[in-house]
Parts: structure tokens; sequence; C-alpha cells
């Protein structure tokens, strides 16, 4: 008995102290994310001007990209993206002359230029940034994973809190509403955490692959397994530079008298394909969103959220017949389990549900914290932070210690963490018995 005692005091106190660091980060990525699940509709929204726009007298592509070029003096061209209706304006993708800088052109029907913007304000982008890095590069999304992972713990302490231990349903399956402000805000927290934990788990761990250290190991423990196939087509860590353009290979192809197919020949093929918005078509070498430039021929690829519906079709540079076509069944199935979780943690695997779905998982992840800090402050004593006490029989806590390993195995950034944590318990508060007290994680000695 007072080992079950111990041990549920165990999973309490790293419930707390878990709930503790990942409330206000919890509250900042549910919000981001459930913005980010609109990604589609914002890009629509911002880009309101340049549709409906008329279609007479419409040219080329050629003759677009021509106009985009002229008004940006030695830019280079890295991509061409379709129009998703008629009457939308073509997006030309450019490299400014700085070497750096990047502007999707909006450009009309008829080849006007009719603005530009930077690809990385968009605001999209400044959302992913956000619920990726803080805004703070690699640290920042450092920060991130280890909220991920110590979210993760805190909801399967949560779930072990939750478990029913012999009462009825009322309080573990539906809230208690009329058993006064204490209990409803105890069922609320409980209840709320019970029907979303599966959604959440699901959310956090389909995040990971994009993560620094986890999403680094896992690359790497795949290729040392063999389990490779083709390029990565997601990114680990911070946002990264924009690869460069192999754009020296291109010119010495053309000096050489190779000559290059037309834009306007790629997108009538492009459009025959019938591919998900949007859909890019790049010339030879241009640069990628992951990974190395694309090989010496044109690519005419969606980047659809959508990642299951993909295709990425080449064809040679000069004679323009199709010389490679790669679906989403050509993955890997390693690939294609992570990319399934990429699109439904992006809210676009089963259209609006998906995004209804993460929507009510982003409202209960924060009807969580709320309620979470509401009943921390209810219970918390002045000058303490109220943590749960200590367990009294630490020597038998086996199955904790078992869970604690499994999930620093499976969570490298959350190892790291405890054992900074351990350190900081052995060799720092030790020697600052006050500070402990206050915090609470050292019991008040009877006087």
């Amino acid at each position: 008995m007072m080992e079950a005692t111990s041990f549920y005091r165990t999973i309490w106190r790293w419930h707390f102290y878990a709930s503790l660091f990942v409330m206000p980060l919890v509250l900042l990525l549910a919000t981001t994310g459930a913005i980010y699940l609109f990604k589609p509709q914002l890009d629509r929204w911002e880009e309101r001007a340049y549709s409906g726009l008329p279609t007479d007298g419409a040219v080329s592509p050629n003759a677009q990209l021509e106009a985009v070029m002229t008004a940006n003096p030695d830019a280079q061209f890295h991509g061409y993206r379709l129009p998703e209706r008629a009457g939308d304006a073509a997006v030309i993708h450019i490299g400014l002359a700085d070497g750096r800088s990047m502007r999707d052109v909006y450009v009309s029907p008829q080849g006007k230029v009719l603005g530009s913007v930077d690809p990385e304000k968009r605001i999209s982008a400044t959302v992913s940034r956000i619920h990726g890095s803080l805004f703070l590069g690699k640290v920042g999304d450092w920060i991130v994973e280890l909220a991920a992972c110590w979210a993760i713990v805190m909801i399967i302490t949560g779930l072990y809190m939750w478990w029913p231990r012999g009462q009825g349903l009322a309080g573990v399956v539906w809230p208690r509403l009329q058993r006064g402000s204490r209990v409803m805000l105890r069922d609320l927290h409980a209840v709320t955490g019970f029907w979303v934990s599966g959604l959440a788990l699901v959310l956090l761990t389909t995040g990971l692959p994009w993560a620094s250290v986890w999403g680094d190991a896992f690359r790497l423990a795949r290729t040392e397994l063999g389990l490779v196939q083709g390029a990565q087509d997601w990114k680990t860590g911070a946002a990264l530079p924009h690869a460069e353009h192999d754009h020296d290979a291109m010119m010495k192809m053309q000096a050489a008298g190779v000559p290059l197919v037309a834009l306007g020949d790629m997108v009538r093929k492009a459009e025959a394909e019938r591919l998900p918005h949007p859909v890019w078509v790049k010339p030879p070498g241009a640069p990628e969103r992951f990974g190395p430039p694309a090989p010496m021929a044109w690519t005419v690829k969606s980047e659809a959220q959508n990642r299951p519906l993909n295709r990425t079709i080449m064809f040679d540079m000069a004679t323009g017949e199709e010389v490679s076509r790669k679906g989403f069944a050509d993955k890997h199935v390693i690939d294609r389990a992570v990319n399934y979780g990429i699109a439904w943690h992006e809210g676009q695997l089963f259209g609006w549900i998906n995004q209804a779905i993460g929507v009510l998982t982003a409202v209960a992840l924060i009807t969580l914290t709320v309620t979470g800090f509401m009943m921390w402050r209810r219970r918390k004593p002045a000058a303490s932070l109220g943590a749960p006490p200590l367990p009294s029989a630490t020597h038998k806590m086996r199955g904790a210690v078992i869970i604690l390993f499994v999930l620093a195995v499976l969570l490298p950034l959350l190892a790291g963490s405890l054992l900074l944590l351990w350190l900081f318990d052995r060799l720092v508060l030790p020697r600052l018995p006050s500070l402990a007290q206050w915090l609470g994680l050292r019991p008040v000695q009877p006087a």
C-alpha cells in the first residue's frame, strides 16, 4: 500500500512540474497551431488583391517571366506557381541580386507586375516560426522540443491520475457541475484531459520529426539502419536558409549550346497534370525548400499540405521529355507514415474535418492549461510553490524509474533535462535550504 501511495505521489509530482513548465508554452503553441491549421485560407486571403483579375489579353508564362526579370535586374528565376483559378495572378519566385533575399512576385495574366512579398513574412510563415522556434532560432527550437517532451510526460501522468479507481463515471467521463466550484474545476480539468489526451499525443508525436534533437537522431538512426529512400522532404530544427540555386551549372550548359525548353511549354505540361494547388514549375538547378537544389531538369511538383496527394515529375531540360515521375506511394514506408502525420498535424489530411478536430484539440489544451493554473493558485500556500510532497518510500519506486528510463530513451532532450534537474537537486538545492523550502522542493522540517 505504501509503495502504491509513493508511486502515485511521484506521478503527481512529475505531473505538477511538467505542467508548471509547459503551461505558458502550451498556450502559445496551441494558439499558433490553431491559426496555422488555416494556412491555405490565410494565404488566399493575403493574396486577395491578386485574384479575380480579367483574363482578356492574357500573355504566355514566358512574357510574364520576362516582365518580372526586367523589373528585378540580376535576380535569379527559382520557380513559377500556376494560378489556382482563372483570373488569379501567377507567382514567380526569384532570388534577389544580394544572393540571400527571396521574393514572390505577382504578375497579372496580361504580364503586368502587380506586387511582391517576402515569403518569410507571410502571415502563415510568421505563425510557423513562432510555433516552431519562438523567433529564437535553434535555441527556440530546443525550447519547443523540450516543451513537447514534458507535455507528453504531463499527459501520461495526468492519465494515470485520472484513471478511475472504483468511482462511477461522473467526474471521470463527464464533469460534476452541481458539486461546487472546487469539484467542478477539478472535474473540468480531468475530464477535458481524458477526452483530449489521445489527440494531443498524436499532435505532439507527429511534431517530433521536425524537432532538432529528436529529428536529427531519427534521421541518423534511419541512415544507420539503411531505412532511407531518396531525400527527406521535411526539415528538422529551426527554418534553414534557402538552398543555393545551381546557377553556374545551368549557365555552363547554355554556354555549351544546350538549349532550355521554354517555361511556357513546361507550364502547359504542368496544367495537363491537374495537380493539387500550389503547383510549381522549377527550372534546372532551382533551390528546394529542403535538401539540395533540384537536378538539372525541369521539375513540376505539387507542394500541397495534404502531402499524400503530391507528385513530382521531371522533364529533360533540352527536349522536354519526361524523365521521371514520383508519387507518394514511391516513398519509403517511414516517410509515408511521417508525411501522413505532418498532414494531420497541419490540419490538411481530411480537409475541414481535420481543421475542426485540430481547433477543438487546441481549445481543449487551452482549457487544461487555464483550469490547471486556477487549481494551482487555489491550492498553493503563501510563499511556496505548492509542489506535491515527496514520496516517503523512494527506495521502492522501481516502476517510476523504469517509466522514466523509457521516456528518456525515446525523448533524448527530455533525458538531458532530467539529468540537469537531478544535478540541480543533488548539488545546488542542498546548499540552498531556504530557497528549496520556499520552492516547495523540500518538505518543511518541524520545529
